[in-house]
């Protein structure tokens, strides 16, 4: 096993149970991290729960999930909701302006094809003095960074190189909310994660992260986006598709420790009904054999 300073971590909402899919990613968030002699962390990304009671009771049962497939974490969890001061002390570095674009609006100016990742065109930026005061006095403004078209390229295990164009992307929601491609990047940044194992529904995200950790003094992780899990029409797998939660599995009888198994079977690194813990995957993983389709939950 290759040692490397450094860490992984897993990192999870707690909006709702860990589905097969999740923990699947989770273990190979584990494997990534594990085979390589990294420390793997646990955060949870609650700040858009964080004034949801329920969120704590959901990030316990998650946390018991975890550990009863054989997942440890090192070091104290991280609740981003308990950083709110971290993220915005870290937006006063860099080169911002305020926002007051509706969805709506951005949608309507932009003429990017429809995407999650609908690139800014920039509006807020050309405002004059007189009408930025007009609309601050009428709405809220979020917080944008200036990034200039940069362009950013990350190295992915998985995917090889990947380069996108970094748009002025929401730092600070127009409630004060810390937006998510800060508040990864920062807590990445604050916990020496220098490898991101995740699902590859976020690989747009990474080339305006990397880039973000760059502008905030820091090095770019290792990523892996891995497949993710889908149900039989190839939609993500959600707690809607029937009994895919470990709580679902063992009303009707299946143990934390088959669920292993039929994860690790559909990476390839166990047969169908062969009884493994984490720490037996570790030699039998290697990351350029991992399966690179998504894996279907029937």
């Amino acid at each position: 096993m290759t040692s490397i300073s450094g860490a992984g971590r897993f990192a999870p909402s707690p909006t709702s149970a860990l589905h097969l899919g999740n923990l699947r990613t989770a273990l190979l968030s584990w494997l990534f991290a594990r085979s390589t002699g990294r420390a793997h962390h646990l955060r949870i990304e609650d700040l858009d729960t964080a004034r949801v009671a329920a969120a704590v009771g959901v990030a316990a049962q998650q946390q018991a999930d975890l550990a009863a497939l054989g997942l440890d974490f090192d070091g104290a969890v991280v609740w981003q909701s308990q950083r709110l001061d971290a993220y915005r002390d870290a937006v006063t570095s860099l080169d911002t302006y305020p926002c007051y674009c509706t969805r709506r609006e951005i949608a309507e100016a932009s003429s990017a094809p429809h995407s999650a990742l609908r690139p800014y065109p920039g509006t807020c930026l050309r405002l004059t003095a007189a009408r930025r005061a007009e609309l601050a006095a009428s709405r809220p403004a979020a917080l944008r960074v200036r990034a200039e078209g940069a362009s950013s390229t990350i190295i992915d295990v998985l995917h090889g190189e990947v380069t996108g164009v970094v748009d002025d992307f929401v730092l600070l929601r127009n409630d004060g909310t810390p937006a998510y491609n800060l508040a990864v990047v920062v807590d990445d940044l604050f916990s020496g994660v220098d490898q991101v194992v995740r699902g590859d529904d976020l690989l747009e995200s990474a080339p305006r992260q990397a880039w973000l950790a760059a502008a905030l003094g820091g090095t770019a992780p290792v990523y892996a986006h891995v497949p993710l899990a889908v149900n039989a029409a190839g939609q993500r797998l959600a707690k809607r598709d029937g009994a895919v939660t470990l709580a679902d599995l063992r009303g009707r009888g299946v143990t934390a420790a088959q669920v292993l198994t039929r994860v690790a079977a559909s990476l390839d690194l166990a047969a169908p009904d062969e009884p493994v813990t984490p720490t037996d995957l570790l030699p039998r993983f290697d990351p350029t054999r991992l399966p690179r389709g998504p894996w279907v939950v029937a």
